[in-house]
């Protein structure tokens, strides 16, 4: 069988084409068909498909998260409860407004009680942070090693937060065994209602 060149069919008789042929361009167009199903419609439902996947990954994971906040709910409350409690006594160590004169007092006392001179005793002004102030107090004492560990252990006794920043010793002189301390003390008050 011989097939007949592409110049003798006719366009308008396709009936009449060869077996071989027909099925040739019914195949061609098929593809064609195919291809431009899948680029026009499929491609992109796969992209969004592909989004929704990820999508549905991050909701899964946001939802296992809060399954297991909401599983653990009655613990998070109890804890929030105990926090609270921790704070409110934690608050009660830091000095009100009219108690900050006599924690000074009671810093001053602690370091002569110790043995401790004083050189300088100076507190600033006050640095507001949040919800409470930090009252730094600059001090340069003089006194021998174990009279500054005493010091420093009386104030870390003291019923109120005190911190200790910024310390530097230095010897006054070789043979007298005196050394000479800065230091920077904090204590912190929170604001009253009124503040």
């Amino acid at each position: 069988m011989e097939l007949p060149s592409l110049n003798e069919l006719d366009i308008n008789e396709p009936g009449e084409w060869p077996k071989i042929i027909k099925v040739l361009v019914i195949s061609l167009l098929c593809i064609a068909l195919l291809a431009a199903g899948y680029y026009g419609i499929i491609k992109d439902k796969q992209i969004e498909l592909e989004a929704l996947e990820q999508k549905e990954l991050a909701l899964r994971t946001e939802f296992e998260d809060k399954q297991a906040k909401a599983f653990n709910l009655d613990a998070y409350r109890e804890q929030m409860k105990e926090m609270r409690v921790v704070f409110s006594s934690m608050l009660k160590q830091l000095p009100r407004k009219s108690e900050v004169a006599d924690l000074l007092i009671d810093i001053s006392r602690t370091g002569l009680v110790n043995g401790l001179e004083f050189e300088l005793f100076k507190p600033e002004s006050e640095r507001p942070v949040d919800f409470y102030a930090e009252l730094p107090i600059s001090m340069r004492v003089t006194g021998n090693y174990h009279q500054f560990g005493e010091f420093v252990s009386a104030i870390a006794a003291l019923p109120r937060i005190v911190t200790l920043h910024n310390l530097t010793m230095s010897p006054i002189a070789e043979t007298s065994g005196k050394m000479t301390m800065d230091i920077t003390a904090k204590t912190y008050r929170y604001f009253d209602e009124e503040e």
